[in-house]
């Protein structure tokens, strides 16, 4: 199995109505710190993005942010991170957290938090980026989304193997180990029919 260096961690700038996201968000920060893997996240301080970079450099771990020039000029992100990079679109955003990461971790959010998992996810299924995908499914946070998008499948807009090709799981340790073994070059070789 690979080795994980990095991991891209999108979720919401709020907090949500539930405390235990943010308990879990900053679990998760301290986790990939204590586990040696390094943050790269969308920089922002409030709500879960800043709880999960809050756990990670409270351990001491590598926080790497990317973030907008124009949430920059808003007060919207923090400053005291390991590095910090400031492009000019959203897109932009995106495609360096893809660059910096080995894979992509998905808690708990919003519009912003689905399109981004939705874009990096649709990347691996044709081959723009073999990063893998994860869902850490906090008290079944996800079930909804995840559910409904059995639609697709059944519309066969979807194969089902891509549906399953996301790790879905309530735990870190195995959320990281399903992503590392689809971050494996012959297990994203078995995706593609390699």
């Amino acid at each position: 199995m690979r080795r994980l260096s990095r991991v891209a961690v999108f979720c919401g700038s709020a907090s949500g109505s539930d405390p235990a996201l943010v308990d879990a968000a900053t679990a998760v920060g301290r986790g990939l710190a204590e586990r040696g893997i390094g943050l790269v996240y969308g920089a922002g301080g409030h709500g879960l993005m800043g709880a999960v970079s809050q756990g990670a450099l409270d351990a001491g771990g590598e926080v790497v942010g990317v973030i907008p020039r124009s949430m920059v000029e808003r007060e919207w992100g923090r400053d005291d991170l390991t590095e910090l990079h400031v492009v000019e679109t959203m897109h932009e955003r995106k495609a360096l957290m893809a660059d910096l990461a080995d894979a992509f971790l998905c808690l708990p959010g919003g519009l912003g938090t689905l399109e981004e998992i939705i874009e990096v996810w649709s990347w691996r299924q044709i081959g723009f980026n073999a990063d893998p995908v994860a869902f850490l499914d906090v008290g079944g946070f996800w079930q909804p989304f995840l559910h409904s998008l059995q639609g697709l499948v059944d519309a066969g807009f979807v194969r089902q193997d891509v549906i399953d090709d996301a790790v879905v799981g309530d735990d870190l340790d195995v959320v990281l180990a399903g992503l590392a073994q689809r971050a494996d070059a012959t297990f994203v070789d078995k995706l593609r029919g390699a």
